[in-house]
């Protein structure tokens, strides 16, 4: 809008306006006028983008720059854009009082010319607010500084060759994480959520979804979308537990304290909740004038209810609701709407929610997927999934944690394992993994041994680092990790991921552990530590490490009895117990757990034989339900729990009745398809395999590969595979000890010939026995018949069955290069469709 445009009364406004707000900031000291500028300098930066070259000029004419000067500052926005304005504005601002002035007085002259909003506010609230707006910003600091702590560093866990934890800066250590635009809410799930995020992670790289992802920063969860009038309010962050949530937060903070983002809001508030579950003990009901001063004491301070007058300016960030013990409930009809009046803590958070109290502020929930389920969507502006790693992120995250050419070495190991690489998406698994590998790419060639295979074989290493360094530290280690093993359990069983001093530490008789060497080892190494009000707070650096320990516990205590938790297993169908479940199994396989033998004592012998034969029971069962269609995703479940015992005897008497396996028309990842190339390679009963409609792609056949050449029959009708998932079939079908004689590759159009020629080597190796090859519809051309033709001409060929049908460009100089083939006496080819 130009000046010809503006009536003459908004005219007469705004040059009001301009005269108030220059009276306003002449009548600033040099120090208040220093705060208030600093105050606003990113809002400069980003009014001065539009027309620096007006701002220049004006400078110049009050001659507070010279025509030099102005050039320079020109020169450096068209090399930089806005971070030479930033440049620009920084420089200008920490010049002479008269100079900081005059560039003031000329950005409000400018606003006449071309009106700004961000501006126009910055004017009023000068103008009118002055000296109140500065009591304002001197608390903000106030504020700032008491979060500095909580967000200058993240502490980095004390690992193997690394005794004592230290601090590192966000800027040496944070991997920016993946968050997505989108969240589909969780309703009966029936699937560890650690697992079905890995799944998902594999599928969206299989599809090369990473690029289509609406990806966004943490600094845009509260940007306003296009073609939206107003920010967004209510944002939620859903993420699986490890996935970088508080880090999230952490960040956020970070960035807000040293203002990088989010300068508009003059106050951001943080709550975790489990903080909120320990005030509740204390105070049930209180105003949230209170509950912000509890954790804030610093803002116990009158100006305190001024601020919250102006909510557009006030955020709220609450991390954690699925460590809360309560339940929002958004279906009450007595809410809050005064920020002094008296009420149950929920509520008061439910009335922030609702913008029933405080209307047009800003809120920020993170949460695990599980605890969404009560939120009232229509509540919410915006839901934003963090998905964690991707595999560049995963690459940048080890190399910034080694540090070293070591990080390229360890990173190309774990993505040769799928079991272990599919959890890197996960930041928290990344640093065990990490810590894992440091201690064994570091120690000499000689104290090498093989680098983990299984999840079971990374945490029993993990762990006996730890025990290692702290030996001494300990009386009575195996009592202790019993003691800790059982809470862990306990947590697993009840969904418990916080720990309470005065609680589960008390209860589990872990108290005494507080003030000794023991938690200033060991434990410092697993439990993370907080302090708030007068309670301490525990929670395991990561899900896996809790389930590990959990699982330990039957191992070490002689009082438990693993019977019971395997009888409950089949109730449970929330998949909560899944990974526990595999560490149970994967912990009986006794040369992977000597290591933690070797200092822990003995493992229960009976606790291995219990877990063993249940598994061993539950295999059978399943085998023999396999007519049921529902049961095939069971069995793959089991297939996980067998390959962490990496038990070949147990697996071959295990599945000897499994003649036919059957996954048709399902979804296998590449990690679901290791698993069952392990297990069915292990077992000689699988006469037939039937993977038809379920989509493979060359990872999966690749992973597929070992238990291809022991079965007879093969079917992978429109599985769309492609001509490099030959290479694997045609290993398979010339290995020295292959059965294969049947295999069905119909419909599967991108095969092509190239696809075609590799199998056809292997019809020419004399370890060939294929007596039925199906390639109906597989688009081959007349390219592949001359193969085709040697391959049917080699003297030890057993093929006698071939299905070219519905391959229209075959052609005549085709069929007739096949048909010279069929005159040869080496043929034994009776049936050509």
């Amino acid at each position: 809008m130009c000046l010809k445009a503006c009536s003459n009364s908004s005219i007469l406004l705004i040059a009001d306006l301009i005269r108030k707000f220059c009276f306003s900031i002449r009548g600033f000291s040099e120090e208040d006028l220093r705060t208030i500028s600093k105050y606003y300098q990113p809002y400069l930066t980003y009014v001065i983008e539009y027309d620096l070259t007006s701002i220049l000029q004006n400078l110049v004419t009050k001659r507070i720059l010279t025509n030099e000067e102005a050039k320079s500052y020109k020169d450096r926005e068209d090399a930089e854009g806005s971070e030479g304005v930033a440049w620009f504005v920084s420089d200008v601002l920490g010049k002479s009082r008269d100079v900081v002035i005059k560039l003031w007085e000329a950005l409000a002259e400018e606003i006449m010319r071309f009106p700004s909003p961000n501006m126009k506010t910055i004017l009023e609230e000068v103008a009118e607010r002055g000296s109140a707006l500065l009591i304002e910003i001197q608390l903000q600091d106030k504020h700032k500084a008491a979060l500095d702590p909580y967000t200058r560093v993240l502490e980095e866990q004390p690992g193997p060759g690394n005794a004592h934890p230290r601090e590192v800066s966000f800027e040496n250590r944070y991997t920016e994480l993946m968050i997505i635009n989108q969240y589909r809410r969780t309703r009966g799930e029936t699937h560890h959520e650690l697992l079905e995020t890995g799944k998902k992670h594999a599928k969206l790289l299989e599809n090369r979804m990473q690029e289509k992802c609406k990806r966004i920063w943490i600094n845009q969860l509260f940007r306003r979308r296009p073609g939206r009038d107003e920010h967004p309010r209510i944002v939620v962050v859903s993420g699986v537990a490890g996935i970088g949530k508080t880090t999230m937060v952490q960040k956020f903070m970070f960035d807000w304290v040293r203002d990088l983002h989010y300068q508009r809001f003059m106050f951001v508030f943080l709550f975790k909740f489990r903080e909120l579950n320990l005030i509740e003990e204390e105070e049930a009901t209180m105003p949230l004038t209170r509950l912000i001063v509890k954790l804030n004491k610093h803002l116990n301070d009158p100006r305190l209810r001024e601020i919250l007058k102006r909510p557009e300016s006030v955020l709220f960030v609450f991390d954690g609701l699925d460590e809360y013990k309560h339940r929002l409930d958004f279906t009450q009809k007595r809410l809050c709407s005064n920020p002094e009046d008296v009420f149950p803590i929920p509520v008061i958070v439910t009335s922030l929610i609702t913008q029933t109290l405080l209307k047009g502020c800003s809120v920020l929930i993170t949460s695990r997927p599980t605890a969404l389920e009560p939120l009232d969507t229509k509540r919410v502006d915006r839901y934003a999934e963090i998905l964690g790693f991707f595999p560049e992120q995963r690459k940048r995250y080890f190399m910034k944690f080694f540090d070293s050419p070591l990080g390229t070495k360890a990173f190309e190991y774990v993505q040769q394992n799928d079991i272990i690489y599919t959890m890197c998406y996960n930041p928290s698994y990344c640093w065990i993994i990490c810590s894992v590998l440091k201690s064994h790419f570091t120690a000499e060639e000689w104290k090498q041994r093989h680098a983990p295979k299984t999840i079971t074989e990374l945490f029993v290493i993990f762990i006996t680092n730890i025990l290692t360094n702290h030996k001494r530290e300990a009386d009575d280690t195996r009592g202790n990790l019993v003691k800790i093993g059982k809470m862990a359990y306990h947590g697993v069983k009840n969904r418990t991921l916080v720990f309470y001093d005065k609680f589960e530490m008390s209860t589990f008789g872990l108290t005494s552990l507080q003030s000794s060497p023991f938690l200033s080892g060991f434990m410092r190494e697993i439990l993370q530590r907080e302090s708030c009000l007068e309670h301490t707070t525990y929670t395991f650096f990561h899900l896996t490490i809790q389930e590990f320990l959990a699982a330990c516990y039957y191992f070490l205590d002689p009082s438990a009895d693993v019977s019971e938790m395997l009888g409950n297993l089949d109730s449970c169908t929330d998949g909560s117990f899944e990974i526990l479940t595999r560490f149970l199994a994967g912990l009986c396989r006794v040369p992977m757990t000597k290591p933690l033998q070797s200092i822990l004592g003995q493992f229960k012998t009976q606790t291995g034989r219990k877990v063993l034969g249940w598994l061993k029971e539950r295999t059978e069962r399943a085998v023999k339900d396999l007519q049921n269609k529902n049961k095939t995703k069971e069995l793959l479940h089991i297939f996980q729990w067998l390959y962490e015992t990496q038990n070949a005897l147990l697996i071959r008497d295990s599945i000897r009745e499994l003649t036919k396996l059957e996954f048709t028309n399902t979804t296998l990842s590449p990690l679901d398809c290791a698993v069952l190339g392990y297990v069915l390679s292990q077992g000689g009963a699988v006469k037939e395999i039937d993977l038809s409609r379920t989509r493979l792609t060359k990872e999966c056949m690749n992973r597929l590969g070992p238990a291809f050449h022991r079965c007879h029959t093969l079917r992978l009708e429109r599985c769309g595979l492609t001509s490099s998932c030959c290479e694997d079939l045609a290993s398979a079908l010339c290995t020295n000890h292959s059965n294969l004689t049947e295999l069905d590759l119909r419909y599967n159009n991108q095969l092509g010939d190239s696809g075609v020629r590799l199998l056809c080597a292997a019809l020419r190796d004399p370890n060939c026995k294929l007596q039925t090859l199906k390639l109906h519809g597989c688009g081959l051309t007349s390219e592949c018949c001359k193969d085709l033709a040697s391959a049917l001409c080699t003297n030890h060929s057993n093929l006698t069955e071939l299905d070219l049908s519905s391959n229209n460009q075959l052609g005549d100089s085709g069929v007739r290069l096949l048909c010279a083939a069929l005159r040869d006496p080496n043929c034994k080819l009776q049936t050509l469709k």
